[in-house]
């Protein structure tokens, strides 16, 4: 074990909670914050408790991973199938989860970081926030909240390495995981396309450990393929 920490946000989240448990068995960290807005208050919304969230962190061993598993699809609003259905609100609740909640995460907890050994910057994003990859359209909040987070990521790593030149900043897609987010859209999807959370967790952590430098504003599935922007 190392003096090191490692944060998670959304850790009460199928795919988080299983990162938390993953990093744990691990024993790669001398600390774990397990952070969510169930369980410590952090709540993407409001930017005052991510700040106190990053206050607690900067007193204890120095964060190595930051991972940002948060995201929102339908609670109480589906996806967009038309135009016709979109609504203000409903683009600006996926903006506000999505993108505006990471990007102050971002704000408060890149800041901890080492500057003179590898350090990742990680968030939960999505196939379907690809413009390069969109072929049926719809879900316009989702995929646009997801491609502005992925700007919000480039970004990132383009100012972070000039100051934190070991470190690496993406994006991740996770498949379609088990979760309460897909349930609504996992018929037809093939049995050993519907990941655990756990295998999910598995497959991304694995994923994060051979990213580099170079790497640093991609956006990378589960097995490691590099979405296009």
């Amino acid at each position: 074990m190392t003096d090191e920490a490692a944060v998670v946000i959304g850790a009460t989240g199928g795919v988080g909670a299983a990162v938390v448990e993953r990093l744990r068995a691990s024993g790669r960290y001398a600390m774990i914050h397990a952070l969510s807005r169930s369980g410590t208050g952090l709540d993407l919304e409001d930017e005052a408790t991510i700040a106190a969230a990053a206050g607690t962190v900067a007193e204890g061993p120095v964060p190595t991973l930051v991972f940002v598993a948060t995201g929102v699809l339908h609670h109480g609003q589906s996806p967009e199938r038309t135009y016709r259905a979109l609504t203000a609100e409903h683009l600006m609740r996926d903006y506000r989860v999505n993108t505006v909640g990471p990007a102050l995460v971002a704000r408060h907890f890149l800041p901890l970081l080492p500057r003179d050994r590898r350090a990742v910057f990680v968030a939960l994003s999505a196939r379907v926030g690809s413009i390069g990859d969109n072929r049926l359209g719809g879900w316009h909040a989702y995929r646009a909240s997801k491609a502005a987070l992925n700007m919000i990521l480039t970004n990132l790593s383009i100012e972070l390495a000039r100051s934190h030149p070991q470190a690496v900043i993406a994006g991740l897609h996770p498949g379609t995981v088990d979760t309460g987010l897909s349930q609504p859209f996992q018929k037809g999807v093939s049995p050993e396309r519907l990941f655990t959370p756990d295998r999910s967790a598995q497959a991304l952590l694995a994923v994060l450990d051979g990213l580099t430098p170079a790497d640093s504003g991609g956006v990378f599935a589960w097995d490691g393929a590099r979405i296009p922007a």
